[in-house]
């Protein structure tokens, strides 16, 4: 089981009273981004890209614990940069725990070994250790040789002081499905609670564009993927809901909720997403909420976001379909996602001239080139 019962149920209680209320959005994971330097450049991530004294800068605890009271979601997610080195961050986490918060501190592990003792092990706590691939395709990711193996040693630590521990995992373009499905297998055997999985976004920042996934890339990949699974009659636990990997398999359309994930880091409340950055931000988790014209973005609304198929903008609506149609979400939790036959239509494109999205550097796949050339239409 990739989420513990006790973290299930009150997730699901958080929902049920969400929904009774009449409440249209509201938060299941806020992101706290405390610092965004980092002790790597990994080739994919766009949040580094900040002049220096930008990167120097440290949200402080009392701003940290005042979002997390203001936003209220069962879930905090602690990104960055790289969080272990902010050093009040054991008092950040200490205060998240006390409020009965589920923490999931994502960290590349370099440190990990160094401040683990700074933490104690909780239900209410996880290290989520970013792992993109066995050593060769990670170390290629992060850029740098040695931090697979890094990074195991500090699992194989956590794991034996009694943390909880997960790992989260980035696929991007080149990724044979049987090297991903053995990295599956691998971090089942390493004992970790459940992989976290998305589909690389194109941030604009990054130091390189030709990494990631078109949209019909990464569906396709997913579903080789999952098929290996059934093939080998391996369970992987997964982090994430049972629905929100059927769309990554291409079996649901679905829309974003960005809502449910809203990120607060150095600069305020970030619009209207973790993954677009230069979108403006809000004072206050009210004014992020009643201000941010939600309207204007989502897959064929907005060119920046038709590429995305990231779990921060599409749990959310995953974890609603769930609620919505229980025996579906069954069925799928129970054989899985589909991996042949007909994916299901792509939203529609309201926007105008696809042309605009080259403009912002979303990259557009093979399958979309191929598809240009031979005039035929592919999915966005």
């Amino acid at each position: 089981m990739g989420i513990p019962l006790i973290q299930q149920t009150t997730i699901a209680s958080y929902i049920l009273k969400k929904k009774l209320s009449g409440q249209k959005r509201y938060p299941l994971a806020m992101m706290l981004e405390p610092l965004f330097q980092c002790n790597l450049a990994c080739a994919g991530c766009g949040k580094i890209d900040q002049p220096k004294e930008i990167l120097q800068k440290r949200m402080s605890v009392e701003q940290a614990l005042a979002a997390v009271d203001e936003c209220d979601a069962p879930v905090v997610s602690i990104p960055g940069g790289e969080p272990l080195i902010h050093k009040d961050l054991p008092k950040i986490v200490e205060g998240i725990v006390a409020r009965k918060k589920f923490v999931y501190l994502c960290t590349n592990a370099i440190l990990l070994p160094k401040h683990i003792d700074e933490y104690k092990p909780s239900p209410y706590f996880t290290w989520s250790v970013h792992l993109d691939g066995l050593e060769k395709q990670h170390d290629k990711s992060v850029c740098m040789d040695g931090v697979f193996e890094k990074a195991v040693t500090a699992i194989k630590l956590a794991l034996s002081k009694g943390f909880r521990v997960t790992v989260n995992c980035t696929l991007f373009n080149s990724e044979p499905p049987e090297e991903v499905a053995d990295f599956f297998d691998y971090a089942m055997e390493l004992g970790v609670e459940g992989i976290t999985v998305s589909p690389g976004y194109s941030y604009q920042h990054a130091p390189r564009q030709d990494v990631f996934l078109g949209r019909t890339e990464s569906k396709q990949l997913f579903r080789d993927i999952f098929k290996i699974g059934k093939e080998r009659k391996r369970k992987w636990a997964f982090n994430q809901s049972a629905m929100f990997m059927d769309f990554i398999a291409g079996n649901q359309a679905y829309q974003c909720t960005p809502w449910s994930n809203p990120t607060y880091n150095i600069f305020g409340w970030q619009k209207p997403c973790y993954l677009l950055v230069d979108e403006g931000y809000a004072k206050t988790y009210k004014e992020l909420m009643e201000d941010t014209e939600w309207d204007k973005y989502g897959v064929g609304i907005n060119p920046k976001c038709d590429n995305c198929m990231a779990h921060c903008g599409f749990e959310g609506t995953a974890v609603d379909d769930m609620f919505a149609h229980p025996l579906k979400a069954l069925k799928v939790s129970m054989f899985g996602p589909r991996t042949d036959g007909p994916m299901a239509p792509d939203l529609p494109v309201k926007y105008g001239n696809r042309a605009d999205a080259t403009a912002i550097h979303i990259p557009i796949s093979s399958i979309q080139r191929r598809s240009a050339e031979t005039g035929t239409e592919a999915n966005h």
